[in-house]
C-alpha cells in the first residue's frame, strides 16, 4: 500500500509529524538563543543531555524545552545524533535559577547552563564515574598496632593513625597524601584493611560527638531560623571571631534535616577551608550523607558527588562558589559562610556573585538563608540594618575562658626597623618562642621582594606582558609577575644605565622567612603562600604540623587569616597594611578591615591570652581605632556615610563593560560605541567616559572600560538588556574580547 501513495503526501506527513517534536536545546556557544533540532524518534525529555551536529563538529546540549513550531524551515532543521538515557533529568528549579542569572549578568544561557555541569556531563562521551570507596580496619586490623609498621613508613603510620579514628574515603585520604593508594595496598596486603563502595554519600559508623552548650545568642540564633523553616526569610549572622558560627550552623541542620529527604546546601568561599569543615560536620552529624563539590576534587568524584545531591541521597551538600548551581530537588536551607569574602564573586565567562545568587535560590525554593561572617560585606550590612535581613549577633567567644586578642599599633615612624621588623615585634616573637607557644607573621605578598631597583637611575623591573613590576623570587634565581605568569632570570646589571648595583626592595614572604632564620635560628619556621604550597597536600600537612606544635613561627598571606583554629598561637604580627589605606579602589578598606579582623582572630583561640601586633605610619587612623576595639558596626557606618556621600554602594548599582584586545584602538572604538549607544539609550544610568583600566595592559591586551552607575536597580538592568544584544551584534566586537560585569567587586 505505501508503494502506492505519491512521495509528496509521505514528506508532507513525515514533517508533519516532526513538527510536534521540535526541540528547543541550549549548547555552550557564545549566542544568547535556543537552537530548534528535530528528535530523530529519540522521544527526548525537557532536561534531558543530547548530542547534536553544531557545524562541523557533534556538541553536547540540553534539552529546555519541546515545541511544535520553529521561526526556521522545517526541512533545514538538522536531528540530534544521541541521547543519554538513564540520566536524571534536569529539573525546572536549575533551569530557573539559571535563566535568571544569564538574563541579570547578561550572558548567553547556553553557556551559564553548560558551565554549571560537571566536566564530563560537558562530554560527548556516557558520563560514567569511578566507583568510590571507603576503608576501614578488618578484625585482623583492629588487633594490629602501629608499632608494627617500620618508622621510616611515614605515610603508613599517618594513614594507619587515620583508621583508628574510623572508616576513611578515597577523598580523605588524598588530604592526607597523594600517594594514599600505596600505604592501603600494603595494609591490604597485609589482611588489615577491607574496602567498601561508597553509594550514597558518606556516612560515619562513628557514634555523633556531643555538641558543646550553646551560649544565650547562639541559642537565640538557632530558633530564630527554625521557627522560619517554612518559607524564605534572610538572616545575617553577625559573629565575632570565635564566637562560635558554625556550631550555630551544625545544630541548625541537626533540627532542620529531621526528615529523611531534607537537604541542604552549605557555601564556602575557598577549597582550603572545604575539608576542615567537612570533617567537623562529618564528626556531629555522622548520620547524614554529607558530599563536597570543588575543584580540587578528581572529574569522576565530582560528578559521582553532584549525582547524590542531584538524586537527593545527599543531604549535605559543602562546595565553593560553582556549587550554588547544583540541582537540590529537596533543599530546607542555604548557608552562606564568610559571606564578605570576594572568592565568591566569578572574575571570568557569566561574573556571578554566589552569595547573591543563593539568596535569589533561597527565595525561589521559600527556605531560609542564613550569611554569616564577623565582617559583613557593607550591602549586607546595610540590608540587615534597614529590616530586610533579620540581624543575629554573637558578640562573645564561644570559648568561656578565651577573651579576644589584645591588638596593639606600632608607629613605623617612630620605631626602626630591621628588613622590615621592628624591635617590639621581634621581642614579642622571642617571648613566644621561651614560652613554647606559637607566632603567625600576616605580610600579603609572597616572594622576596616585590622590587628589582638600580640605586643609579632608579630603573625598576618591569612585567613586558603587564602593566605591573617583577618579583625577586630569590631562591629560584628569578624574576616573575604574579598577574600573567611571566618569569625570567634575575638581571645582574641594569639594562638601562648598566650599574650592576641592584637592590631588591621591599619585602615579600620569601625575605621574612630568611629574615627569621636569622634573627632566630633555632627556631622552626614555615612560610605559607602559594609558592610554598603548589605541591598537592602541602597545606594539609603544614596545618597537622601546625596543630603538633611541630612550627614555631608561621610566616603566612591570606591563605592563613580565616578559618583555621590554632590553639598554641598566641601572637600576630601584621606587616606593610599602609598600602590599602589610601588605595583608589573604593572597596580597598572594607576589605583590609575584614583581614585585619580574620587574621587577628587567630589570636589567642584556646584559653591562652592573644595580641595582635600592627606595624603602620598611620596608628590613630580610623581603621584602626576600630580594629582595636572589634567594633565592626562602628567601622561600617563611618564606611556607609563615606559611600553616601560619594554616591556608591550600596546607595547606587554599578555595571562595567570591559574589553581588550592587543591594539588599544581597536578597545577605543568599541568602547567608544558603547559609550554612545548607552548614553542614548536610558536618561536614569549615568554612563561615564571611556578610560583605560586601573592595570591597563595585562598578559599582553591592552584593557578599558566604561562604567554605569544607577540608582535603580532596575533602570541599570534595562539598559544593560537594550545594548548587549547591540554590542553582540557589532562588527567592532568581533575585534575585542569584551564582558558585562554587574555588581563588580574590582576595577
Amino acid at each position: 500500500m505505501l508503494a502506492l501513495i505519491p512521495y509528496s503526501i509521505l514528506s508532507s506527513v513525515y514533517l508533519e509529524l516532526m513538527q510536534k517534536n521540535i526541540l528547543q536545546i541550549a549548547l555552550d556557544v557564545p549566542l544568547d538563543r535556543l537552537f530548534d533540532y528535530l528528535d530523530g524518534g529519540f522521544n527526548v525529555q525537557i532536561g534531558q543531555r543530547v548530542v547534536v551536529p553544531f557545524g562541523a563538529r557533534k556538541v553536547v546540549g540540553v534539552v529546555v524545552g519541546i515545541s511544535d513550531t520553529s521561526d526556521f524551515a522545517i526541512e533545514k532543521l538538522k536531528s540530534i545524533i544521541q541521547v543519554f538515557d538513564g540520566e536524571p533529568t534536569l529539573d525546572a528549579d536549575t533551569f530557573g535559577l539559571l535563566r535568571f542569572c544569564a538574563d541579570y549578568y547578561q550572558y548567553p544561557f547556553g553557556q551559564a547552563l553548560l558551565a554549571s555541569l560537571p566536566t564530563r556531563l560537558r562530554q560527548t562521551e556516557p558520563a560514567v564515574s569511578r566507583k568510590q570507596f571507603s576503608y576501614a580496619f578488618s578484625p585482623e586490623g583492629l588487633q594490629a598496632s602501629i608499632e608494627q609498621i617500620p618508622a621510616r613508613q611515614a605515610l603508613q603510620r599517618k594513614i594507619f593513625s587515620a583508621l583508628q579514628q574510623g572508616p576513611i574515603t578515597e577523598s580523605m585520604l588524598k588530604e592526607i597524601s597523594s600517594g594514599w593508594r600505596s600505604a592501603i595496598e600494603a595494609f591490604r596486603v597485609k589482611g588489615w584493611v577491607h574496602a567498601e563502595q561508597i553509594l550514597a554519600g558518606f556516612k560515619s559508623v562513628l557514634p555523633a560527638v556531643p555538641p558543646p552548650p550553646l551560649n544565650e545568642q547562639q541559642t537565640f540564633s538557632v530558633n530564630q531560623v527554625i521557627e522560619s523553616a517554612d518559607h524564605f526569610k534572610p538572616f545575617l549572622l553577625h559573629g565575632i571571631t570565635g564566637s562560635g558560627k558554625t556550631e550555630v550552623y551544625m545544630q541548625i541542620l541537626q533540627q532542620l534535616l529531621t526528615d529523611e529527604h531534607s537537604q541542604a546546601l552549605v557555601l564556602v568561599p575557598e577549597i582550603n577551608l572545604t575539608p576542615q569543615l567537612e570533617a567537623r560536620f562529618r564528626s556531629r552529624l555522622p548520620h547524614l550523607p554529607l558530599v563536597s563539590l570543588h575543584s580540587n576534587l578528581g572529574e569522576s568524584e565530582r560528578l559521582q558527588n553532584w549525582r547524590l545531591a542531584q538524586s537527593g541521597q545527599a543531604r549535605i551538600i559543602i562546595g565553593t562558589r560553582l556549587a550554588v548551581f547544583t540541582p537540590i530537588p529537596n533543599l530546607k536551607i542555604v548557608l552562606v559562610d564568610e559571606e564578605h569574602d570576594g572568592s565568591y564573586k566569578q572574575q571570568d565567562s557569566m561574573r556571578y556573585h554566589a552569595r547573591d545568587v543563593a539568596m535569589v535560590r533561597a527565595q525561589r525554593n521559600q527556605v531560609p538563608i542564613m550569611m554569616g561572617s564577623a565582617t559583613p560585606a557593607l550591602e549586607t550590612w546595610q540590608n540587615a540594618k534597614t529590616g530586610k535581613y533579620t540581624l543575629l549577633s554573637l558578640n562573645n567567644r564561644a570559648v568561656a575562658q578565651s577573651d579576644l586578642p589584645n591588638i596593639r599599633c606600632i608607629d613605623t615612624t617612630k620605631q626602626e626597623s630591621t628588613n622590615g621588623l621592628t624591635p617590639v615585634l621581634v621581642n614579642a616573637m622571642r617571648e613566644r618562642l621561651e614560652k613554647g607557644e606559637q607566632s603567625l607573621l600576616f605580610i600579603n605578598r609572597r616572594g622576596y621582594s616585590p622590587v628589582l631597583l638600580c640605586s643609579a637611575c632608579h630603573w625598576i623591573a618591569p612585567c613586558m606582558r603587564c602593566s605591573s613590576r617583577l618579583v625577586v623570587h630569590l631562591k629560584q634565581g628569578r624574576l616573575r609577575c604574579h598577574h600573567c605568569g611571566h618569569e625570567q632570570k634575575i638581571v645582574r646589571q641594569c639594562p638601562s644605565c648598566g650599574n650592576a648595583d641592584l637592590h631588591p626592595t621591599g619585602h615579600g614572604t620569601q625575605r621574612l622567612e630568611e629574615t627569621l632564620k636569622q634573627l632566630f635560628p633555632e627556631a622552626r619556621i614555615q612560610r605559607v603562600d602559594r609558592d610554598s604550597t603548589s605541591r598537592k597536600d602541602a597545606l594539609n600537612e603544614i596545618l597537622t604540623a601546625v596543630h603538633s606544635n611541630e612550627i614555631d613561627i608561621l610566616i603566612g598571606t591570606q591563605m592563613l587569616a580565616k578559618g583555621h583554629d590554632f590553639p598554641n598561637l598566641t601572637l600576630v604580627g601584621v606587616i606593610d597594611t599602609d598600602s590599602a589605606l589610601f588605595s583608589p579602589d573604593f572597596r580597598a578598606s572594607e576589605r583590609l578591615f575584614a583581614q585585619l579582623m580574620q587574621v587577628s582572630g587567630r589570636a589567642g583561640r584556646a584559653e591562652k591570652a592573644g595580641e595582635v601586633l600592627i606595624q603602620t605610619a598611620f596608628p590613630s587612623h580610623h581603621l584602626f581605632n576600630a580594629l582595636r576595639s572589634q567594633d565592626y558596626p562602628a567601622y561600617a557606618q563611618t564606611l556607609l556615610e563615606e559611600r553616601q556621600t560619594a554616591n556608591f554602594p550600596p546607595y547606587c548599582y554599578l555595571a562595567l563593560l570591559r574589553a581588550e584586545s592587543s591594539n588599544y584602538r581597536d578597545v577605543e572604538n568599541f568602547l567608544n560605541f558603547a559609550f554612545e549607544l548607552a548614553r542614548a539609550s536610558s536618561k536614569q544610568v549615568l554612563t561615564y567616559d571611556p578610560m583605560p583600566a586601573q592595570m591597563e595592559r595585562l598578559k599582553g591586551m591592552d584593557r578599558g572600560q566604561v562604567l554605569m552607575q544607577a540608582s535603580q536597580r532596575g533602570a541599570l538592568q534595562k539598559l544593560l538588556a537594550a545594548i548587549t544584544p547591540q554590542l553582540r551584534a557589532s562588527k567592532l566586537a568581533a575585534k575585542v574580547r569584551w564582558s558585562v560585569d554587574v555588581d563588580p567587586m574590582e576595577f
